[in-house]
């Protein structure tokens, strides 16, 4: 489906049959209204035998096929402006196109996609097919003389500008590893300029990650690679991969479906790249804060204006100009896709009335004196016609979501209800760039709903509701025992109405965690909706929960809290991180406080009290006539992380005289006792 709106999956046309819609599959959306009546429409795959539980992937059933099928004679594939342009600049591709760590381990593999060459299998969205041909593409393009992107080796593009004595780079990508291949793809065709700028146009790891990539910590101190950044990215950065960090990660391993295999069958993208590099993060500390729109910075020669735009698309964020070369670049704030406002993985509620907002003004600012527009995903705009339509649409497609869902909700209608009604312009529609190959209108539209009216929809029959084991048991109860609702299951399934079969078979899952049968024709059912869905990161948490329905959890494959992030920790953060890991309960009855001194920090001194299972913390001033700790503990910031929030040994760095405890030393051991270790693994698909 174009959008992920679950809503735009048929038409019904006059025979009654199901007719898919350019914004639409049938299994995600349409199979489930029953206006359409599909389920008696098309059949699936063969009889309810055929599609009993199995432990392999199912085929696509005829309903998914055929709905796919109608997609490429209904979508506009002779438009093939954006491949021209993909390939606009192209220099080099790196062959092979294989990244891997100091230790062997690949970390990145575009090679992995050759089956995108092919032509769009039954098993995937036509639409999303096509997205993932163009997000493959890898390479180094010039877009411009001494402007280069470095794109497909990372779920980012890397942007370099040549100044006059080195290089600029602005954004360096999600691992040290990725950005340093492609720093030297760069260097084999430009030379060996050094970097003599670094730029992070936002906070989210994949703009930042890899700056030991292609700078040093020596190079920054010494004032030779200057590190440009909105005011606010380092508290965003911490904030978002951080304090959420482990939930946050396990959730994105389904959003970018890492663990999946990759095949027609499986993952085949990420709709803003292909998925994410799994290497070593990093984070270099901005020297260069940009506060205002307006504000001017030459860096190596190169003029750049830059726009503020904080709570569009990242917390923390900026577009900015080139005014002597007519270039802009718009951050991750307008791309080939409908972007997110609340990205599947978690993250803050986004507000697409400010970003409508910020968009307009890069319009009436920047975009009318552009050639050429840039963004750190996809692929550049050529022309100053096709700029401003471009960035117009994008503007008007977050305002039109942003006031319709609104208008709805003060008539009473809830968010599911409005992602179902939401009918997007067609004006709007027909452009491939507003499609929701990342974000979705039916997405977009209850985080909408979320942030101006919570969770509670005001039916107070919602106010109250068992949790999800003790709900699923009592539905299962109400509805005749798990045989009774498998069999309504698998009718369901048979009838093609996967949404309803999903969530049938999720209270039988939820109630019984080891009913087999349940498990895996839930899979069947969830590879469905995925292969029908043009929404990669629909696509990718359907395929990844019947993965591990079927074969168990494959965790977490990128490391949340990377050592990178942890040292940019400040002490306020870090211990801000420790609180999250107190388990409240256990620690109800201790009352614990203690000094921190900071030997590398001018002998700073930060109390911690644990109390009512809370652990409270503030600096300490001279002559405060606080009451005295029942330890002092004197460190380096850097210890105090890898000890307290990286999982180091403390009794070890005790004995080894890194740390110097004076007073209580059992308080600090029986502090660490009441911390509960993170679970980069939980269930997500089983209780």
């Amino acid at each position: 489906m174009v959008d992920g709106n679950p809503n735009k999956g048929a038409d019904k046309q006059e025979n009654g049959g199901p007719r898919v819609s350019r914004r639409g599959m049938l299994g995600v959306g349409a199979a489930a209204l029953a206006a359409v009546g599909v389920g008696g429409a098309l059949s699936a795959c063969g009889s309810s035998d055929e599609v009993n539980p199995s432990t392999t992937q199912t085929d696509p059933t005829d309903a998914i096929a055929s709905a796919n099928q109608q997609l490429t004679r209904t979508l506009p594939f002779g438009d093939t402006v954006d491949f021209a342009d993909a390939d606009h600049g192209f220099i080099e591709a790196l062959q092979p196109g294989v990244i891997k760590d100091d230790k062997g381990k690949v970390i990145w593999d575009t090679d992995s996609y050759g089956f995108l060459q092919g032509t769009c299998p039954s098993s995937a969205n036509p639409s999303l097919w096509r997205q993932s041909q163009l997000t493959v593409k890898q390479g180094l393009y010039e877009i411009a003389p001494g402007f280069y992107q470095v794109r497909g080796l990372d779920l980012s593009n890397m942007t370099l500008i040549e100044g006059d004595t080195g290089v600029i780079v602005i954004d360096p990508l999600i691992s040290n590893e990725t950005a340093a291949a492609g720093l030297a793809l760069y260097r084999k065709h430009r030379g060996d300029k050094p970097v003599t700028g670094l730029i992070y146009t936002h906070a989210h790891v994949d703009h930042f990650g890899g700056s030991l990539g292609v700078t040093t910590r020596e190079d920054v101190a010494a004032g030779r690679c200057p590190v440009v950044a909105p005011a606010g990215l380092l508290e965003h950065a911490v904030a978002e991969n951080i304090y959420a960090g482990t939930a946050m990660s396990r959730r994105a391993a389904y959003m970018y479906g890492a663990a999946l295999p990759r095949g027609p069958k499986g993952q085949i993208g990420a709709g803003l790249g292909q998925t994410t590099s799994i290497g070593t993060i990093s984070l270099i500390d901005p020297t260069v804060n940009i506060t205002a729109t307006g504000q001017q910075e030459t860096i190596d020669g190169v003029r750049m204006v830059f726009q503020m735009t904080p709570g569009t698309e990242a917390p923390s964020e900026m577009n900015f100009y080139f005014p002597d070369r007519r270039i802009l670049c718009m951050a991750e704030n307008a791309t080939h896709t409908l972007h997110n406002l609340l990205t599947l993985r978690g993250a803050l509620v986004r507000d697409p009335h400010v970003w409508s907002k910020y968009l307009t003004e890069s319009i009436n600012l920047y975009a009318r004196q552009s050639d050429i527009v840039f963004s750190s995903h996809h692929w550049p705009i050529w022309g100053t016609d096709k700029i401003v339509e471009y960035l117009s649409a994008q503007r008007d497609l977050y305002g039109y979501l942003n006031d319709q869902t609104l208008r709805m909700l003060n008539t009473g209608m809830v968010g599911s209800e409005i992602a179902e009604a939401m009918k997007v312009p067609p004006a709007i529609e027909k452009a491939w760039y507003s499609h929701g190959y990342y974000g979705s209108v039916s997405h977009n539209v209850k985080a909408i709903y979320q942030r101006y009216m919570g969770w509670f929809d005001g039916n107070p029959a919602h106010l109250w509701e068992h949790p999800p084991v003790d709900n699923a048991k009592r539905h299962v109860d109400a509805m005749g025992g798990a045989n009774e609702v498998l069999k309504k299951a698998q009718k369901a399934y048979d009838d093609a109405d996967f949404r309803w079969a999903v969530q049938m078979l999720n209270y039988v899952i939820f109630a019984d965690a080891n009913n087999k049968k349940a498990k895996d024709l839930q899979a069947s059912a969830f590879e469905q909706l995925g292969y029908g869905s043009e929404n990669a990161t629909w696509r990718n948490f359907y395929l990844s929960g019947a993965y591990e329905l079927r074969n168990g959890s494959f965790g977490t494959p990128t490391a949340a809290n990377s050592k990178g992030l942890l040292a940019a920790l400040t002490v306020d953060q870090a211990f801000d991180a420790i609180s999250l890991f107190v388990n409240g309960p256990r620690a109800w009855d201790t009352h614990l406080v203690t000094d921190w001194k900071f030997s590398d920090q001018q002998d700073k001194v930060h109390r911690a009290e644990l109390r009512n299972g809370v652990l409270v913390h503030y600096d300490r001033w001279p002559d405060d006539g606080l009451p005295a700790a029942d330890a002092t503990v004197t460190l380096t910031r850097g210890g105090f992380i890898q000890n307290m929030v990286g999982g180091g040994n403390m009794q070890d760095a005790v004995a080894k005289g890194d740390i110097k405890i004076d007073g209580n030393a059992a308080a600090l051991i029986q502090m660490k006792g009441l911390f509960d270790k993170p679970d980069p693994g939980f269930a997500i698909v089983t209780p």
